[in-house]
């Protein structure tokens, strides 16, 4: 096959780059196109020989998008319009506009892509967009696969469940049956590779006291601790146990305590949780050992907000201090409480760490000026590169 034009859409930090890299498909960006100047600045950082155009999606012409004769679109539109925890507000939501736009301008195009990959979040598929999306495909003389799929299927410790559609231009075929389900799975043509592990429980289900109990002594609602009952420790115990998943320390930093002068240093001492942290939300965190098999997903609020953002790691590895850590915290001072849970060592994980976990390069890095904010907050917009990488495979093979 010859070498393929690519148009890189919502083009972030560059994950749908790397994943077209990884995927060993002959091809090239032509252009990538996105407003963000944070992620626009670590795409130039990595890609500098890649025109990147930080414009709005609707705000190019059909001529613009003519001219740029493109054999394949790979696009991550803006997920808060179908986020569970969001509005949901779908189509009527602003940020669906380029989106739509996209969908108008694809039958109207001179030369249609041959080949198209879409991701977004779980919820995407029962929305109006996707809808639109597959109306529009059909309309164009597209066949079509629909996925929900977590890095955890690839061996990955990390859950980050994602919504993915591959389309291709009759009468071309794919190189497996395609169905009307949404596949949970690769199919058995791709690579093979291990079962879906399941999703880590939450560090607390809806209804349980947000707080250590001594009620339920008995049953699987009893609380331990950390706000945990006993078929929440029982689903990551049998996560952990999966040996078709790698373990967490396979993607971490050495743990070094020098810092640097200057930028965001390389030490992790950077990464403990400060005091006010530890007292008020250890017991809402999802805590991680590096022997671990799994960690929640990561978003853009990691490092900032604690609850829900994404695993902490507990760095301390000593059974006996981590018996105790949790002992009787109701009965102690604060000072008390600061002394025991520091002994765990909680971190939060590096920003190197998290792209490790999503498939980055090792030769993936940040311009200097990025700070740690800016660098978590775009690493949770982006994307799993091993899983993209593998659909496009998949897509054109």
């Amino acid at each position: 096959m010859e070498q393929l034009r690519v148009l890189e859409l919502y083009s972030g930090i560059g994950g749908m780059h790397y994943a077209l890299k990884e995927s060993r498909v002959a091809a090239e960006v032509t252009a990538a196109i996105d407003v963000n100047t944070t992620a626009n600045e670590v795409y130039r950082h990595n890609f500098p020989e890649t025109p990147l155009w930080a414009k709005t999606i609707e705000g190019l012409t059909l001529d613009h998008f003519n001219r740029l004769d493109f054999d394949m679109i790979l696009m991550s539109p803006p997920c808060q319009p179908f986020t569970r925890i969001g509005l949901q507000g779908d189509v009527s939501d602003p940020r669906t506009k380029s989106f739509l736009y996209i969908l108008d301008i694809l039958p109207r195009l001179a030369k249609r892509p041959r080949f198209l990959l879409l991701e977004n979040v779980k919820g995407f598929e029962t929305s109006s967009a996707r809808d639109a999306l597959v109306k529009t495909l059909k309309d164009c003389g597209y066949s079509y696969q629909e996925f929900l799929l977590s890095p955890t299927c690839l061996g990955i410790p990390n859950s980050r469940l994602r919504y993915f559609l591959i389309a291709r231009a009759l009468p071309g075929s794919f190189s497996f049956l395609t169905t009307t389900e949404i596949l949970e799975a690769f199919p058995d043509s791709a690579d093979p590779a291990p079962d879906p592990a399941p999703d880590p429980a939450p560090s607390h289900a809806p209804g349980h006291a947000r707080g250590l109990s001594s009620s339920d002594e008995a049953g699987e609602g009893r609380v331990l601790y950390k706000m945990e009952t006993a078929r929440d420790l029982e689903s990551k115990r049998g996560q952990d146990a999966d040996e078709s998943v790698r373990r967490i320390q396979e993607f971490l930093e050495e743990e070094e305590e020098e810092e640097e002068e200057g930028g965001v240093g390389r030490g992790m001492g950077q990464y403990l949780l400060p005091q006010k942290t530890l007292l008020r939300y250890t017991l809402l965190m999802d805590i991680v050992r590096p022997t671990c098999r799994r960690s929640v997903c990561f978003t853009k609020g990691y490092g900032h907000y604690v609850e829900g953002t994404g695993s902490v790691l507990q760095s301390c590895t000593d059974a006996k201090v981590v018996e105790t850590a949790f002992a009787d915290l109701d009965t102690l001072t604060d000072e008390q409480k600061l002394q025991q849970l520091s002994r765990l060592r909680l971190r939060y994980f590096s920003p190197r760490e998290i792209a490790n976990l999503m498939g980055f390069p090792s030769d993936f890095s940040f311009p200097e000026k990025t700070t740690l904010k800016q660098r978590y907050r775009v690493l949770g917009n982006s994307l799993n590169v091993h899983v993209v990488g593998r659909l496009i495979a998949l897509m054109v093979g």
